[in-house]
């Protein structure tokens, strides 16, 4: 299973974070008591969005401007049209755990 163990703790509020998942880099953003985890390449410009701006639950790129959502990962603010591919997180208590979207992960019953 493609995933990756980061401590909750680590995040800054607000402060886009590049991690790798396998050999996906993934935009890690912590806003509030919620964490998100995108693709971290624009689907426009194939620049970092770890490098970019955050406004809001939209992250900016940082190259041509293009917003996304992070709770959908829908392109929201042109030239990109593309959604980004969202990373599912999973926490428990202080530790996360980041699942590339094409890993199957079971449900805790």
């Amino acid at each position: 299973m493609s995933s990756l163990e980061i401590d909750f703790n680590t995040l800054i509020e607000g402060k886009p974070m590049k991690i790798m998942v396998d050999t996906t880099p993934v935009c890690l953003v912590k806003i509030k008591e919620e964490v998100f985890a995108v693709e971290d390449t624009c689907s426009h410009s194939e620049a970092s969005l770890s490098e970019g701006e955050l406004n809001g639950y939209r992250i900016e790129c940082w190259l041509h401007g293009a917003e996304f959502d992070l709770r959908t990962g829908e392109a929201v603010v042109p030239p990109a049209v593309a959604p980004l591919k969202r990373f599912i997180v999973e926490r428990n208590s202080d530790q996360l755990l980041i699942h590339h979207p094409n890993s199957q992960v079971k449900e805790n019953k």
